[in-house]
């Protein structure tokens, strides 16, 4: 599913962002992935979604070799990973149907499929009467359930997560938590970066911990393991 091997990335200012990271993780996951800031996590999940390439090593995702990918290999390569982020990224002046539908819309799908499938995200994260309001009518819990819908809506066999309830009140995150847990239930696997301790202690599913670009701990059913 996914595979580092023996993966360095230096940024051009001398920044060794990651070291020497070898990890695996399998179909139908769910990892946490922790650390200080500035840890090299943001750089270990953009590898994984080709945001960025790796300066030395091997990224293999669903069989692709992410470091040495064609640029017109890309976006079919991004068809199979969803990916959600801590600001939401919507478009302001689309409705919720439209910032969906958009996904589909970028890889050419069948206009019918869009509108059979965009109602059928729009159940699932909770907002099945709110797909003609605009981003700016919602809660954030609810603009976060919009950002997951959109990372499912063609149906990715990866969801990358980076800090998804950074932004949310408690109460908010455990809502946004219980629904990736279903996701990963019907099969999805789920990478996600966060600094929420008591959300890590409490669901306990494997979590790799990063401390200066190096994996320094990986752990089925593991916790946070920091005070800060």
């Amino acid at each position: 599913m996914i595979e580092m091997q023996d993966v360095w990335k230096t940024y051009t200012n001398g920044t060794h962002a990651l070291q020497g990271v070898s990890v695996k993780i399998d179909r139908n996951e769910f990892v946490y992935v922790v650390g200080p800031s500035g840890a090299g996590k943001s750089t270990f999940m953009k590898l994984i979604y080709r945001e960025e390439v790796p300066t030395k090593g091997q990224i293999s995702v669903n069989g692709f070799n992410i470091g040495k990918l064609q640029q017109r290999k890309i976006p079919y390569v991004r068809r199979n990973i969803g990916v959600i982020f801590q600001d939401f990224r919507l478009l302001p002046r689309l409705t919720v149907s439209e910032n969906i539908a958009f996904a589909m819309e970028v890889i050419e799908a069948p206009k019918k499929l869009i509108r059979k499938r965009v109602p059928e995200v729009l159940e699932l994260v909770g907002l099945k009467n709110k797909g003609n309001r605009e981003p700016s009518q919602l809660s954030g819990g609810e603009q976060q359930r919009v950002a997951i819908a959109r990372a499912i809506v063609n149906n990715p066999s990866v969801i990358i997560a980076d800090e998804p309830t950074g932004n949310l009140d408690p109460e908010t995150s455990w809502g946004i938590m219980q629904l990736l847990d279903e996701i990963n239930f019907r099969g999805t696997t789920i990478v996600m970066a966060t600094h929420n301790k008591d959300i890590v202690n409490t669901m306990r599913k494997r979590v790799i911990a990063i401390e200066h670009g190096k994996i320094v701990r990986d752990q089925m059913r593991g916790e946070y393991g920091y005070d800060f």
